[in-house]
């Protein structure tokens, strides 16, 4: 069973009602906030309340060294959310004084049952990018997400990141998403390759809500960094054909990270 939407009754349809799900992207940062401090439990809570079906987090350590105390920061969240996970490193690299290798990269947690999960390196130079990719089941259908977070280096790079990563999803693949730090505005030219064949999530949502509600000449654009006082909408959902978007949101970070998280309660069609 799904999270759920609370107070949003899925549209009747000509067969079975859309399933469905609520779905949080969210680069963590390794866990430190603005406050400078790693802080895990703070970012546990913050995702524990948010009480979604499936996270996607970027910028996530794995015994990476003292920035993170070391610790394995995918296994602590995925069982304090007691929640299944799916790892994508993007950077993997041993120790020969450590049995635990060096990794961060993307991690998916997930209530619903992961069926598939692998890993596809994507292209261009300086730090290494990854998509992770899954397919979720879902009480009367199924539902791929693949998360990812793409370079800061140029456009270009960008450009065959995102090419990449659209190829991912398959014509008989039925309901997918794409989701995580684009490191790009939406309309970027970059990302052509996604309007193609996704669409924005929040263009698509029937409500809408944000961090920028104060600011008097600036209200429902999903601005997301940096969390302090957010001007760039880089953190994004994509949605393929026929998945719906009931609300989306920019959530309050409480001090978690230097990115705000986007919230979106989805409803993908049933049977597929």
């Amino acid at each position: 069973m799904t999270g759920g939407v609370p107070g949003v009754r899925p549209a009747p349809g000509p067969g079975q009602p859309p399933i469905p799900v609520r779905l949080v992207t969210f680069n963590t940062h390794h866990g430190v906030g603005e406050d400078e401090r790693h802080d895990l439990p703070r970012l546990a809570k913050l995702l524990h309340a948010v009480d979604a079906d499936v996270i996607c987090l970027q910028e996530v350590d794995r015994h990476f060294g003292e920035r993170s105390e070391d610790v394995d920061q995918a296994l602590l969240l995925s069982r304090a959310l007691d929640m299944q996970l799916a790892w994508g490193p993007a950077i993997d690299e041993p120790r020969p004084d450590r049995a635990a290798r060096r990794q961060y990269g993307n991690a998916l947690l997930s209530r619903l049952p992961i069926l598939i999960s692998d890993v596809h390196r994507l292209p261009g130079g300086g730090e290494p990018r990854v998509a992770l990719r899954t397919m979720l089941e879902l009480d009367g259908g199924t539902l791929w997400v693949t998360a990812t977070h793409l370079t800061t280096r140029s456009a270009r790079e960008r450009a065959a990141q995102v090419a990449a990563l659209a190829s991912l999803h398959g014509e008989d693949m039925a309901s997918g998403v794409l989701v995580g730090d684009f490191n790009a505005r939406p309309d970027a030219p970059e990302l052509d390759p996604l309007r193609e064949r996704f669409t924005d999530a929040w263009e698509l949502a029937r409500d809408r809500d944000d961090q920028a509600g104060w600011r008097f000449w600036q209200r429902e654009e999903g601005l997301t960094h940096p969390a302090h006082c957010p001007h760039r909408r880089i953190d994004q959902v994509w949605v393929s054909a026929g998945v719906g978007v009931a609300s989306a949101r920019v959530l309050d970070a409480e001090g978690a990270s230097d990115h705000l998280p986007v919230l979106v309660d989805l409803l993908i069609p049933s049977g597929v």
